[in-house]
């Protein structure tokens, strides 16, 4: 049974910072490739990030681009989103998910997802 576990969510000031993580088990973490989703209120889940196997292919949402930085660890099954300068609207639950495709930005090509973490950004 995969298993993915958020954390690092939290309240920050706009401009400020938080690192997400995301634990995974139940899989060998360096076959899948790992993305982050968000989801703000009345809004539909977006894409943020992806990074893949061997976590030397990245991509990212143009909103976040520059500020935002995915890596991984697969000897600790786990991923990260560094989130520097952010802003009220990347206020939002952020999910990490999983995926056996080597490129995947959409939703529909991860098969597991973690329960979400909580991002509140103030101006």
């Amino acid at each position: 049974q995969v298993q993915l576990v958020e954390s690092g969510g939290g309240l920050v000031q706009t401009g400020g910072s938080l690192r997400l993580s995301c634990a995974s088990s139940g899989r060998t973490f360096s076959d899948v490739t790992m993305g982050w989703f968000r989801q703000a209120p009345g809004k539909e889940r977006e894409f943020v990030a992806s990074i893949g196997w061997r976590g030397d292919v990245t991509y990212y949402a143009d909103s976040v681009k520059g500020r935002f930085t995915i890596s991984r660890d697969n000897a600790k099954s786990t991923v990260y989103l560094q989130m520097n300068s952010l802003k009220p609207e990347d206020t939002a639950d952020y999910y990490c998910a999983q995926s056996l495709r080597w490129r995947a930005i959409t939703q529909d090509e991860y098969d597991y997802w973690g329960q979400g973490t909580q991002v509140t950004v103030s101006s």
